[in-house]
């Protein structure tokens, strides 16, 4: 938990999601992938020495009109939160593209074009939007061996991944991130290193930054990668005091389904759930249309399920408009009781006899 006061956006945040159900942002990657850009467009006057396309983060500096546009069609749609196209900034990731050291600049120039549209939008009506600064997974686990001869060991360690994240956490605030989303969680040490992060940041600033927290599952059993259940990750990470939790990724909205419900029932903070849009044909492509997948998510919301809904891979700004349509004028669901969430977690609330 924090040390300090809640920030103007944690605060501002719960405030809107108290009034209706709030509306994420979809996917980047496919977004970029339908503009057919060329390795010119991704590698712009960087002068890097290895190919750039396919690096989608790095297009914040050379082609930021690019994600600006994505942004801005995101909320137009509807988003009332929209994420920074940073999934990959990191100093591990970008190491395959000999870009590491661009990763303080990605973060802070995607994060300027966030805060930029959001705000954009938020002076034409009045209603504020929100920009979460996106920290993926990075390729390497904490909890798990790459090699099989070698259960014991680890390509990474817990305090360097927490320095990586901390570069990233920084940079995204310094370009105007409202909270430090860390998301698509497949292990959840590493998820650890990115909460330890955000503390690490919050005393370096003297003030809140907000965690939003989303895990991702690797198989219908409900487990990430770490092999942990959905219950087992809410009770790792709840001492970060996150202002969202959820899942993302994994699947369709059919099959998360079930653990978006058991999520609900036991997470007293705000549930964020954004799904793939279905599930990836032979191709690798997403074929779910935009009213199956609003259709779907919209009986979590007639159910009290949700309090922000997005879209994952395969969504669009269609997919975004269709939820937005779909959940307009359902009320948010209501964070449960201590007393009965803990009971639900399988534990019993603790008293003092007199």
């Amino acid at each position: 938990m924090s040390t300090f006061p809640p920030s103007p956006a944690r605060l501002a945040l719960q405030e809107e999601a108290s009034k209706r159900i709030l509306v994420f942002d979809g996917a980047f990657g496919t977004q970029i992938q339908d503009r057919k850009l060329t390795e010119a467009d991704f590698a712009g006057e960087l002068g890097l020495n290895a190919d750039q396309k396919g690096n989608n983060d790095i297009l914040a500096l050379t082609r930021p009109d690019v994600i600006a546009d994505i942004t801005r069609a995101y909320l137009k749609a509807g988003s009332d939160v929209v994420s920074t196209n940073t999934f990959s900034a990191n100093s591990i990731s970008q190491a395959d593209y000999a870009a590491e050291d661009k990763v303080r600049d990605i973060n802070i120039a995607s994060g300027h074009i966030a805060r930029d549209v959001a705000d954009e939008f938020s002076a034409q009506d009045g209603r504020p939007r929100f920009v979460a600064g996106a920290i993926g997974p990075t390729n390497k686990t904490l909890s798990l061996s790459p090699d099989v001869e070698d259960p014991g060991y680890r390509e990474i360690d817990f305090d360097t991944l927490t320095a990586v994240y901390l570069e990233q956490a920084e940079a995204l605030v310094e370009g105007g991130a409202d909270f430090i989303l860390i998301e698509t969680i497949f292990d959840t040490l590493n998820a650890k290193a990115g909460i330890m992060a955000v503390r690490q940041l919050e005393q370096k600033l003297g003030r809140d930054v907000p965690i939003m927290l989303s895990m991702t599952l690797t198989d219908l059993s409900g487990r990430n990668l770490s092999g942990h259940t959905v219950e087992a990750f809410w009770n790792a990470v709840r001492h970060a005091d996150p202002v969202t939790i959820g899942l993302n990724c994994s699947f369709g909205a059919d099959q998360l389904r079930p653990h978006v419900q058991l999520l609900s029932d036991i997470a007293d903070t705000l549930l964020l759930a954004y799904p793939n849009a279905g599930l990836p044909n032979e191709l690798g492509e997403y074929d779910e249309l935009p009213h199956t997948t609003a259709g779907l998510v919209k009986q979590w919301a007639e159910n009290g399920r949700v309090n922000i809904l997005g879209g994952c891979c395969g969504s669009s700004p269609d997919h975004i408009k269709a939820i937005a349509e779909a959940v307009r004028g359902l009320p948010p669901r209501n964070l449960p009781e201590k007393d009965t969430k803990m009971r639900l977690a399988g534990l019993e609330p603790f008293t003092i006899a007199a």
